[in-house]
Order: structure tokens, then sequence, then C-alpha cells
């Protein structure tokens, strides 16, 4: 896995680029190119990171 998700640690946030509606998301893990992610408004998600890259978010608005 390359890019973005290759550095995703858990209890990062993120927010999925084609889901947005989704809300802010913490990953929970990442296992080779499975990355668990607790989304606001979509709960437990697992996302194939060889598909989907996904967007950190390293400051929060207030």
């Amino acid at each position: 896995m390359k890019g973005v998700n290759a550095m995703l640690e858990p209890g990062m946030m993120v927010r999925h680029p084609a889901a947005p509606d989704w809300g802010l998301g913490q990953v929970q893990s990442r296992i080779g190119h499975r990355i668990t992610v607790n989304f606001e408004n979509a709960g437990k998600v697992v996302v194939n990171g060889l598909e989907v890259e996904l967007e950190p978010i390293f400051e929060q608005d207030s």
C-alpha cells in the first residue's frame, strides 16, 4: 500500500473522500490494506486501502 493510507495509525482522524456524509472517522486499525474506521454517521467501516485513499485530518475546525 502506498500514499497516505500507508502512514495511517490507530487514533488518527480521517474522512472518506467519496462519502462526506459519513463525517469524521477515527482509525481503529490498519492491517495490510484493510483499514477499520469508526465514522460519526456510518459507524465502523472496513475500507480497502488499495481502492480508497482516506483524507487525514490533522486539525479540527472549532
